[in-house]
């Protein structure tokens, strides 16, 4: 791993050096996304506003498609400067800030409404600047959709209907904890080997967000999908704080600013998306389920109970969010 981000430095430097004759102040990001992607999408709202805002004197440079590692090599990049920024899963991020573990806790959002108030709000703003400690420091969130399970023979309707099912889940104990809580056999597995899992019977289903649902096209070889939306974990717009002590105060209020607004920007781009997906899933002959959501979520009581066990220094910040 030491030699790849070594030739990595190695591509940004020339990149850099290619560069310094402008006047401008250049920020490399870097992220895995595909660029059909919205939060792509908003990453390109956040640079055309950062140049905006700035008269040109901010010029973001954009890297997606993993062209510059993994979310662990590009984290590392901006932990010694070499990248400005990245946009990572706040589950990605709970490594290094375990408040965010909490924002991946089953049904802790009453509504999509609410996590944009939570998370736009002091308590959202608050665990973005926790991370700054690891040199990583958060600027906004992007909205990542709600994981919802889906099935290839067999409609999940109730809790119930899980029983004796294989759930593909992250490897995630929280993900693991939630989907066997709820009856099911929660399958850790690789994402690139689902597609042929679900076809050949290996698991029974996964749960995700509709656009990945239907960009891994595995509306192909599954039948219901369920929106019993369990989980709704944020990604995270980060820059590394060496290169944010870096910027003068009015540089930092531009890139804050254009944050700011590439987020708001992203949810549309997110909400046209869904809809999308949920067009070609229904061509595709998939049953769009929608179910009572509260039998999912008194299933989970469970998740949150070992969660502050093992965390009770997270149970303020729990209920914080539950009296938003």
């Amino acid at each position: 791993m030491q030699c790849r981000i070594l030739f990595l430095l190695i591509m940004v430097g020339l990149f850099s050096s290619c560069e310094e004759k402008s006047s401008a102040k250049v920020l490399y990001l870097a992220h895995t996304l595909p660029q059909t992607h919205p939060v792509h999408k908003g990453i390109l709202a956040f640079q055309d506003a950062l140049e905006k805002k700035s008269g040109g004197q901010l010029v973001l440079k954009i890297f997606p498609d993993g062209m510059l590692g993994s979310e662990r090599e590009v984290l590392e990049l901006l932990q010694i400067g070499s990248v400005a920024a990245t946009k990572v899963s706040a589950a990605t991020l709970s490594n290094f800030v375990p408040e965010y573990h909490v924002l991946g806790i089953p049904y802790l959002f009453r509504s999509k409404e609410h996590q944009y108030e939570v998370l736009e709000g002091p308590i959202g703003k608050s665990i973005l600047q926790k991370g700054e400690k690891f040199w990583l420091r958060g600027l906004c969130y992007y909205d990542a959709g709600s994981r919802s399970f889906y099935t290839s023979k067999k409609a999940i309707r109730t809790p119930d209907d899980l029983k004796g099912l294989k759930i593909r889940v992250m490897n995630n104990q929280m993900a693991i904890n939630m989907v066997n809580a709820m009856g099911g056999s929660a399958t850790p597995m690789a994402y690139g080997e689902l597609y042929t899992a679900i076809q050949q019977g290996v698991v029974d289903g996964a749960e995700n967000n509709a656009p990945s649902f239907v960009s891994s096209n595995h509306h192909e070889v599954s039948k219901y999908y369920t929106l019993d939306q369990h989980s709704s974990v944020p990604d995270v717009l980060i820059m590394g704080t060496k290169f944010w002590n870096n910027l003068t105060d009015q540089e930092r209020v531009w890139v804050q600013e254009a944050a700011d607004e590439s987020a708001q920007a992203e949810k549309k781009f997110w909400n046209n998306s869904v809809e999308e997906s949920m067009k070609i899933a229904q061509k595709f002959g998939v049953e769009i389920i929608i179910p009572e959501k509260s039998l999912f979520a008194d299933k989970t009581k469970s998740v949150l109970e070992d969660f502050l066990k093992q965390k009770p220094e997270m149970r303020e910040l729990v209920n914080k969010i539950k009296d938003e």
